[in-house]
């Protein structure tokens, strides 16, 4: 029995060595990453090139939302009266204005919204398309105003 504790034994120091070198090497490893930002966008203008409005008076209120839009489906017609601006975390969706202007954005693009500009978006691609939708609101007024339902 004496000689398994022995034997045991030797493989302590061993073992202590080899949990210091991993220690080690994920410190070094966590030392050698950087904390890293990239601006999505950074703009004064929309899509189309037009000068964002001044801000509104009243208690700002920002809302982060997720929207999925499934493969084949639209958004009716709407406005947003405020700052908005997202980035497409998968597929592909189009812009498209009551005059035709359009704007097509991909996974990975940040899209900068119209303001009190009749729009909507459709997913054209082949699967269901997501946006991370930021908007720079007042507290108790609607971020975006529909224009028209579904069915008309």
């Amino acid at each position: 029995m004496m000689s398994k504790i022995v034997g045991r034994r030797r493989w302590v120091p061993i073992i202590i060595f080899g949990v210091t070198l991993v220690g080690l090497s994920l410190k070094v490893s966590a030392q050698e990453r950087k904390i890293e930002t990239e601006v999505l966008a950074k703009s004064i203008t929309d899509w189309r090139g037009v000068l964002l409005p001044a801000y509104s008076e009243g208690q700002p209120e920002v809302t982060v939302a997720r929207i999925t839009i499934p493969k084949g489906m639209a958004l009716p017609l709407h406005e947003h009266p405020f700052m908005t601006a997202g980035v497409v975390l998968q597929g592909t969706i189009e812009v498209r204005t009551d005059s035709g202007d359009t704007h097509i954005a991909q996974a990975g693009d940040a899209v900068v919204e119209l303001i009190n500009q009749a729009h909507g978006g459709a997913n054209i691609g082949e699967e269901d398309a997501v946006i991370l939708a930021v908007y720079a609101g007042i507290e108790g007024e609607p971020v975006t105003v529909p224009l028209s339902t579904p069915d008309s």
